[in-house]
């Protein structure tokens, strides 16, 4: 619902933008909006990719020098040993980090080793590096992220049970803000999905990942990019913790009815039990995909009607671009919540369909 809603609005912009730049193309300004669709397709892409240092933002000077604004982060790297350094000697991807008499360089937000100070990306025909790469534990901008969501996570639920432990069961302060949430996810998610009987056991996951997801998602539609869960590790990871717990907590009743069916013949049980193995699989690759999918794309359609803004020479354009880059990002909101609730939502289920406690005689 969603695609078609949008798309409508895009393809008018698009339309009208199109035609009212018309005559400037005539006039021999093809090659200087090909470049600037080029720099905002570049920028795109950089705001959707990790990086190793965090860069609030960079501008071309008169003189032709790009000034950068931010701060670099630790590298961690396993190369015949253990190597650290701040990313600064990347000096923002553009040259030849050299650690312990070995050189490094950052290709495609990846580190690879080189030859030498002047040592290149050596690349085969599918356009792959060739290089030796390291081990990296390195602090990246989304690493950076997750630690800054678990202290802040942290801080709101400390004040929020010492609220509760002063003021006699009582919320007070971040506690008025987020008990009406946590009660929402337990009325509305956990008790529902799971039941009454095995709920409390997993409350304390459902919360961390509805607020983590919900908070990422939040950060990421700040200018600083800073996009957690566009990036498939991430939501890998989200989805992984769920499929193990789903695993582990899985009775003798929810195996039963994946490997042999009662009330099932025989023959169709043989046939039934692979494909109902495989569904355990599938349902946490979905949560992950789902996650995944819908960040990125919010993202790439919000930062390229912001690029129509420098596409298109005239007023009308512009207006039209901003407007409809405003009424997205507010719709952009939405979603960050939706796709937490969501997760949250599906992670319940499957935890519900593992304890559900089935009645053979029915």
């Amino acid at each position: 619902m969603r695609r078609k809603i949008s798309l409508k609005p895009i393809t008018l912009l698009l339309l009208l933008t199109t035609f009212l730049s018309f005559g400037k193309e005539e006039g021999g300004h093809g090659d200087e909006n090909a470049d600037k669709a080029s720099e905002v397709k570049a920028y795109i892409q950089h705001h959707l990719k990790d990086s190793y240092d965090f860069n609030l933002f960079s501008y071309t000077s008169d003189s032709g020098e790009e000034k950068h604004f931010g701060f670099p982060l630790p590298v961690i790297l396993w190369d015949n040993g253990l190597k650290v350094f701040l990313s600064s000697k990347f000096h923002h991807g553009e040259e030849v980090a050299e650690v312990g008499g070995d050189y490094y360089k950052v290709h495609h937000s990846k580190i690879y080793k080189v030859d030498g100070p002047n040592g290149e990306i050596i690349e085969d025909d599918h356009h792959h590096a060739t290089n030796e790469k390291p081990l990296d534990f390195s602090i990246t901008k989304n690493v950076m992220m997750i630690l800054m969501v678990f202290v802040i996570m942290f801080y709101m639920f400390n004040r929020m049970a010492k609220s509760y432990k002063k003021n006699n069961g009582l919320p007070k302060g971040t506690g008025r803000l987020l008990e009406p949430i946590v009660l929402y996810v337990r009325d509305e998610i956990a008790i529902p999905n799971i039941g009454e009987k095995h709920y409390k056991r997993y409350m304390s996951y459902l919360l961390t990942v509805f607020f983590f997801v919900w908070i990422v998602n939040l950060f990421g539609l700040t200018p600083i990019g800073m996009n957690v869960t566009n990036n498939i590790a991430v939501t890998l990871c989200l989805a992984l913790i769920t499929y193990v717990i789903t695993t582990f907590s899985g009775n003798k009743n929810y195996w039963k009815h994946i490997f042999w069916m009662p009330g099932v013949p025989w023959p169709m049980k043989i046939i039934l039990a692979p494909i109902e193995l495989l569904g355990t699989f599938i349902k946490p690759f979905a949560l992950m995909i789902r996650l995944y999918a819908n960040i990125t794309a919010g993202h790439v359609v919000l930062m390229s009607i912001i690029g129509m803004i420098f596409l298109f020479q005239n007023w009308l354009g512009g207006s039209l671009s901003f407007l409809l880059a405003f009424v997205l990002a507010i719709l952009e909101l939405l979603v960050a919540a939706l796709q937490a609730y969501i997760f949250t939502v599906l992670s319940a289920l499957y935890f519900g369909m593992a304890v559900e406690e089935h009645d053979e005689h029915h």
